[in-house]
């Protein structure tokens, strides 16, 4: 059975080019105008590489958060997680409050102490005070490698849905977005990116609500529309858990201990605690307290979004039977451009459409912003030319991510090589992300890890989630249903070899000194940890603990509707 990580976004519908009209052109154009507006702006605030890497350390949690869930929210989990309901129904919800809240959770409360306190510009900083320069060096290189490969899969997305929709041909898409992201990047820095990451995430917004609406309406509300795919899918359709038992057969091709141990741990948390694209907008922060309050602000949206991915995606599967079938004339990546077509007038139709290159911009912009700060605070200013002055760095930022943006292209094209890119990004992250994150949680908590088992774990971890990929998955040496269940199992084997791996050559070579531990290890402390908190912080919703407690509480609330 295909899968939606099975269907290539390039074979969206061709029936589905909307019938814009100069008044959603002006729209477009005054929100890009407005994005470049704001590179302009924030340009007058970089005097520092500080400013320019970190916005200074000066941005309020509000900001910060609401950027941290926007640069999430691109628009290939937009349309994948649309693609995903239309398939999949209710399943969708798992990776939001299971596959999402905890570790974000988890990141604010635990583990931006150790970031934020050690005074890191990057994720991979925070390898070479734990461990030695060649766990740093190699997470720099991955990291770097990884950011520039999925800026390229976003770039990629929106210039094959753009061609979908406008008719506009891939490589002028892919060359506007481009440009566009980069000049505010380089003018502004991060403070131009986050700034309009929150701009950007209202947008999104202003697309979707209309589409779930209006959706709804057309199905009879949801009431409608429970009853019309329960009649055609069967009744787990609208549920989370139904046909998850072990040893049941489902399209996803996994069951409730892979989602929990694949999705819900290893991926979730080696995605939202290592991605850098995520932790710098927290680091950018104003303090300590707002650091750990940003990941825990935008759990509080991610909540919900998924009701604006997953409505679209069931309200096109309940309006056109066999939906996703050759039989059908669609995709099941065709549910968010289909209801676009068919429900929105043009002006709303305009909005929409500038919420889906807003989101794409969003997410390549994340990936290209931490890609200039790790490569040029990491490697550059670290391994290759060392010493100079701080305006020197500020050039080669701006300088390298004219780089990273070219090179985005250059990627852009190879992913269009990949017959799918919701898989191709599942892939990178169980890759990249997951290793990363045995590192810092095997570091994190247990003093007697050695300078040198965090690059072999590292290491160890790579590789053998690709040989699971690339041999034991794909040479069918174990039969996995599906690239979705694949993935999980990647996840979790590149898991468990890194952290067997560190266990074995710690054992072997010896630990760091105690001193050099503190404030790197969970139970120790640095005085960037023990920031008095700024006044007025001791209201209840700057409260660190009870935010994230809260946001675990309702996630773990919304499953109750969708459990029976």
């Amino acid at each position: 059975m295909q899968t939606p990580t099975d269907t290539p976004v390039l074979d969206l519908a061709a029936e589905l080019r909307l019938p814009t009209n100069a008044l959603d052109y002006t729209i477009l154009a005054i929100y890009f105008v407005v994005v470049l507006g704001i590179g302009f702006a924030a340009r007058r605030s970089v005097k520092t590489s500080l400013d320019f890497f970190l916005s200074g350390r000066s941005l309020p949690a509000w900001i910060t958060g609401l950027a941290f869930i926007s640069a999430n929210l691109a628009a290939t989990e937009i349309l994948g997680m649309a693609a995903n309901s239309a398939q999949y129904g209710a399943y969708t919800v798992h990776w939001y409050w299971i596959g999402a809240i905890p570790a974000m959770v988890f990141l604010g409360l635990v583990m931006m102490p150790f970031y934020y306190g050690s005074k890191v510009r990057s994720v991979p900083e925070m390898l070479l005070l734990r461990f030695d320069k060649w766990a740093h060096l190699l997470s720099s290189a991955l990291f770097a490698f990884a950011a520039i490969l999925i800026a390229g899969v976003n770039l990629y997305a929106l210039a094959i849905v753009v061609e979908a929709l406008l008719g506009w041909p891939q490589w002028v898409a892919i060359v506007v977005a481009g440009a566009f992201v980069l000049g505010y990047i380089t003018l502004g820095g991060l403070s131009s990116a986050i700034y309009n990451e929150v701009l950007q995430f209202f947008v999104i917004l202003a697309a979707l609500i209309p589409l779930v609406v209006l959706g709804l309406k057309k199905v009879g509300g949801w009431g409608g529309l429970t009853d019309k795919l329960t009649a055609t899918h069967g009744e787990n359709f609208t549920t989370a858990w139904g046909g998850t038992g072990i040893g049941s057969d489902n399209p996803l091709g996994a069951n409730w201990l892979t989602i929990v141990l694949g999705l819900g741990f290893v991926l979730s948390f080696g995605y939202w605690t290592t991605n850098f694209a995520e932790v710098q907008r927290a680091l950018s922060a104003k303090n300590l307290s707002a650091a750990q309050r940003t990941p825990l602000i935008a759990a509080y949206p991610k909540i919900f979004i998924v009701f604006l991915v997953m409505i679209p995606g069931l309200t096109a599967a309940a309006l056109i039977p066999g939906f996703g079938t050759p039989e059908s004339g669609y995709q099941y990546n065709d549910a968010i451009p289909y209801l676009m077509e068919q429900l929105l007038p043009n002006g709303v139709l305009g909005i929409a459409v500038t919420g889906l290159l807003a989101a794409f911009m969003a997410g390549m912009a994340a990936n290209v912003s931490s890609f200039n700060t790790v490569f040029t605070n990491d490697i550059w200013a670290r391994y290759v030319v060392r010493g100079r002055d701080d305006a020197y760095y500020v050039r080669f930022g701006r300088l390298i991510t004219v780089i990273g943006v070219a090179a985005s292209v250059g990627t852009a094209f190879l992913a269009s090589s990949f017959s799918n890119i919701m898989s191709y990004l599942q892939t990178l992250f169980s890759f990249f992300n997951v290793p990363m994150f045995v590192v810092f949680i095997v570091g994190m908590f247990w003093k007697r890890a050695s300078a040198k088992s965090g690059f072999w774990g590292l290491l160890a971890g790579t590789v053998a989630a690709m040989v699971n990929y690339f041999w034991i998955y794909k040479q069918g040496i174990v039969d996995i249903p599906s690239d979705q269940g694949a993935n999980f199992v990647s996840a979790i084997v590149g898991f468990v070899a890194g952290a067997v791996v560190m266990v074995a050559v710690s054992l072997f070579t010896a630990p760091k000194p105690a001193a050099e531990l503190q404030g790197l290890v969970y139970g120790t402390r640095s005085p960037g940890m023990q920031e008095p908190p700024a006044a007025g912080d001791d209201a209840w919703y700057r409260k660190p603990a009870l935010l994230g407690w809260g946001a675990i509480v309702l996630a773990a609330a919304c499953y109750i509707p969708f459990s029976f």
